[in-house]
């Protein structure tokens, strides 16, 4: 390679490296934070929400312990059974697509285009 290629491919990567522009920081917020609350409503709040016992972050906390079934064990079973091979289906190995093309839903009604 002669001195004037080296010199032209020199002087064409600081032309591109010229123009780019680079990302400022964004990790710096220089805006000030205001309250919309005074710092006795968010310790009312706190209180409040520490007092209700019901912390899904907490290590006790059960969601099932009120939990009440409105449906019998039988009636629960008869859906699950119903319901056995459309869920064998949709999580087989296409992903449902050839359950979902067989049992496309119709649409009875009309539907219009608004004007």
């Amino acid at each position: 390679m002669n001195s004037r290629t080296i010199a032209s491919a020199l002087v064409l990567a600081a032309t591109a490296f010229a123009g780019t522009a680079f990302a400022d920081d964004i990790t710096i917020d220089n805006s000030k934070f205001v309250s919309a609350k005074s710092r006795a409503e968010v310790q009312a709040e706190l209180a409040q929400f520490k007092q209700a016992g019901t912390s899904p972050w907490s290590t006790q906390y059960n969601p099932l312990k009120t939990f009440k079934s409105t449906a019998t064990r039988a009636e629960v079973t008869a859906q699950y059974i119903a319901s056995r091979d459309a869920v064998n289906a949709l999580n087989g190995e296409d992903s449902g697509s050839t359950y979902l093309a067989q049992h496309r839903v119709r649409n009875t009604g009309t539907t219009l285009a608004a004007r």
